[in-house]
């Protein structure tokens, strides 16, 4: 970005010959990056301006990390979110796997296990588990203390999320934001094990409604119903 504004600027002046110090150069060329990089609190009304739709789509990968085993994970397919509270992520590989919740009710279902896991969605995606601030964007400065972070790419920002709670299950969260579109590129959860969490959104639409339908699920009549753990 810095790169960026000072060969503008340094294109300006050969333009109207300005007959100017490198040491003007470097300084009005940091002021201009200064006013141009939105500061955290206009970024997070960009992000909840965004997100704020009635409902949106997108594709996205998984990468999960068990740190203590050197495991690692990979998944993808489509996630569905639909204010306030509901959520559709549909697993495509490794293998089929449809996580539903119409914000009170949840189902997990394993189409090639014969298996659906029923459960409370409060409890399953509780402390922004799941990337579950998507579906009610303002409850993220609720739940959470929010700091702008230095980003490693310069065309991002980068948002840290500390639980103002703490939670068994999530220590921090890093969110990746567009600095062009403030559309969530990656969301990142650690637990207290080091153990990581990685999402990461593309092809995301925001230029549809989308039913509630789709946020509930038919158990069929060959499956097993099981309740989730902590769950009555």
């Amino acid at each position: 970005m810095f790169e960026k504004v000072l060969s503008g600027f340094l294109f300006l002046c050969l333009l109207a010959a300005c007959p100017v110090s490198a040491e003007e150069i470097s300084a009005k060329a940091t002021e201009a990056n200064t006013v141009s990089s939105p500061g955290l609190e206009e970024i997070l009304r960009r992000v909840e301006e965004r997100y704020g739709v009635d409902s949106f789509s997108a594709s996205f990968s998984q990468i999960s990390t068990i740190q203590a085993l050197d495991i690692t994970d990979h998944a993808s397919g489509r996630v569905f979110v639909k204010r306030p509270g509901m959520m559709r992520w549909e697993y495509l590989s490794p293998e089929p796997q449809v996580i539903i919740s119409d914000g009170s009710q949840l189902w997990i279902y394993r189409p090639e296990d014969k298996q659906v896991l029923v459960g409370r969605a409060p409890s399953f995606f509780g402390d922004g588990k799941g990337a579950s601030f998507l579906s009610d964007i303002g409850k993220m400065r609720e739940g959470f203390t929010i700091t702008l972070e230095p980003a490693p790419d310069q065309d991002d920002h980068l948002l840290k999320l500390i639980p103002k709670e703490s939670s068994p299950d999530i220590e921090e969260i890093y969110l990746t934001v567009s600095w062009a579109t403030f559309r969530i590129e990656e969301i990142v959860t650690v637990n207290p094990y080091g153990d990581r969490t990685r999402i990461s959104l593309f092809d995301q639409r925001f230029d549809r409604s989308l039913g509630d339908d789709l946020f509930r699920f038919d158990v069929p009549e060959d499956v097993e119903v099981l309740q989730l753990e902590g769950n009555p």
